[in-house]
């Protein structure tokens, strides 16, 4: 019988062998690649639940006339004017406590949002100045520098109502 030369064995050899495992410290890689990314998953997950959670809780409009004043901003999400109003919005109320007073969104894409816009007569990039009644004590139109806003916050939070 011939023999087979030694690089034939030698590719007979490789073929028949059987895969190699994983090293330790691969899997140990893996695993933490794994690990890591579900972290960041759940991270993203938390993040969003609680972004509709708020989301939820500011175009809650049942707040009115229950003691606090409420500031309400009628808006439409797909209004850039009424985007730069919320921001403004916000700025101004950084330095409230939310048991001084409640920011509410009023979205004429919803029922509840559209029906509040009516019964006041305001379309967006409004915002309704409320006191704890659920009386309106002033509204504004337009954007407005956050500093001109928190003059008017801090007027109904204290009772009085500037003029604009």
């Amino acid at each position: 019988m011939p023999r087979k030369s030694s690089k034939s064995r030698t590719k007979a050899a490789k073929k028949s062998a059987a895969p190699e495992v994983p090293a330790k410290r691969e899997t140990l890689k893996t695993f933490r690649n794994g690990a890591l990314g579900a972290l960041v998953l759940g991270g993203i997950g938390v993040f969003s639940v609680n972004a509709v959670r708020a989301t939820i809780a500011e175009q809650d409009l049942s707040v009115i006339g229950t003691g606090l004043p409420t500031i309400v901003q009628i808006h439409d999400p797909q209004c850039s004017l009424c985007i730069e109003l919320q921001r403004e919005t916000r700025k101004a109320l950084e330095g409230f406590d939310s048991d001084r007073v409640a920011y509410r969104i009023a979205s004429i894409r919803t029922p509840d949002g559209t029906a509040f816009a009516h019964r006041h007569g305001q379309s967006h990039v409004t915002l309704v100045l409320l006191d704890g009644a659920g009386e309106v004590q002033q509204i504004l139109q337009g954007v407005r520098p956050a500093e001109e806003l928190r003059t008017h916050f801090d007027a109904l939070v204290d009772g009085a109502t500037p003029r604009s």
